[in-house]
C-alpha cells in the first residue's frame, strides 16, 4: 500500500470543512508569495535590509503555503489543484488501495478513481 492512512467515506466527509480551510489558507497565501507589487518592492530592496514589509509579505506567504501544505500531507490528504480546490483521500475499496476523489463545491465525497487514473477516471461511490 502507498499509504498509512485511509479514510473510509464518512470519515473524508467529516473532514472536508478542515480541508476547505487549509485551501483558504493555501490561497491566501500564494496570493501574498506572489502579489507584485511586494516582489516589485523586494526586488529594489538592498541585500542588506531583509525586503522590510514587501519582504515580510512575501516570505509570509512562503511560510503560510508550507504550513497548510505540512498539515494536509500529515493528514495523508493529497492535494491535486489548488484552484480547483481538488483532492483525493486515501481508501480501500474492494482490498485495493484508492483515492477518493473532491473538488470543492461537491457537498460530499461522491466519487473515487484508480490511484494513477486522476480525475478523468473518477467514478460514482
Amino acid at each position: 500500500m502507498k499509504h498509512e492512512r485511509h479514510y473510509s467515506v464518512a470519515q473524508a466527509n467529516a473532514a472536508l470543512g478542515w480541508v476547505s480551510e487549509r485551501l483558504d489558507r493555501l490561497r491566501s497565501s500564494h496570493a501574498r508569495l506572489t502579489d507584485e507589487e511586494a516582489r516589485a518592492a523586494l526586488s529594489e530592496a538592498t541585500p542588506t535590509n531583509g525586503g522590510g514589509a514587501p519582504g515580510t509579505v512575501v516570505s509570509g506567504g512562503f511560510l503560510g503555503l508550507q504550513s497548510a501544505l505540512r498539515e494536509l500531507q500529515n493528514m495523508e490528504i493529497v492535494l491535486r489543484d489548488l484552484d480547483r480546490g481538488l483532492v483525493d483521500f486515501p481508501a480501500v475499496r474492494d482490498d485495493r488501495e484508492i483515492y477518493l476523489c473532491w473538488e470543492e463545491g461537491e457537498e460530499e465525497i461522491g466519487f473515487w478513481h484508480e490511484l494513477d487514473a486522476g480525475h478523468a477516471g473518477r467514478q460514482p461511490l
